[in-house]
């Protein structure tokens, strides 16, 4: 399978969704990252969600990320992957890097990043941001200043702020260093979804 292309991955504004219909609804919209991060699956259903993103986002602007699910992105060819670290100590790297996918990383705290920097991964995401109530963390919001720290000790390698983040946030996060920002709730839980995202898609191409 042909490498994927790490130009523009992940794209500025970078939705984390846990559904097809989000998927699909995102793909339409003109959304060029998405990732896609549904839990608690065993392995027939991982396979069968990833490759029906697939086939929804194939020949599109979308870039399908996969989370946590390497078994299935590697099996259904998928290009992207985003592992958090306890996906990380229990995923075959080698793998994953001969099935051409691109890696991106979560972290929360130093060790955190060495660990993800020792699997060279193609982009780093470190969150949450702000405080968030749609995921359960044992780190509490690491703050603007924090994207800045992290972007010069990770130089060329492409950062992603995660975490409570909305779209009036956006000026000062990317000021403060990041290259990319994952968002969900600002998406998934907006009264008007699909005109908060063509805000987002306003700020990319205005950038």
């Amino acid at each position: 399978m042909p490498y994927p292309d790490r130009n523009a991955y992940p794209d500025r504004f970078y939705p984390v969704v846990d559904s097809l219909k989000w998927v699909e609804r995102l793909t339409k919209l003109g959304v060029g990252t998405i990732q896609l991060r549904a839990k608690e699956l065993n392995d027939a259903d991982a396979l069968q969600i990833v490759s029906d993103a697939l086939a929804i986002t194939n020949g599109t602007q979308a870039k399908l990320v996969v989370n946590d699910y390497w078994r299935a992105a590697v099996v259904a060819g998928a290009k992207y992957l985003h592992l958090g670290q306890e996906d990380l100590t229990e995923a075959d790297l080698k793998a994953i890097r001969e099935a051409g996918l691109l890696l991106g990383i979560s972290t929360h705290d130093d060790d955190e990043l060495a660990t993800a920097l020792a699997a060279k991964p193609d982009y780093v995401a470190l969150g949450p941001i702000f405080f968030t109530t749609l995921k359960s963390m044992r780190f509490e919001p690491q703050g603007i200043p924090k994207i800045t720290e992290w972007k010069k000790r990770i130089g060329n390698i492409p950062l992603v702020a995660i975490g409570g983040i909305k779209f009036e946030h956006a000026a000062e996060i990317f000021a403060a260093g990041a290259d990319s920002i994952a968002v969900v709730s600002d998406v998934t839980q907006n009264a008007d979804p699909d005109a908060r995202v063509r805000q987002w898609l306003g700020l990319k191409e205005a950038a």
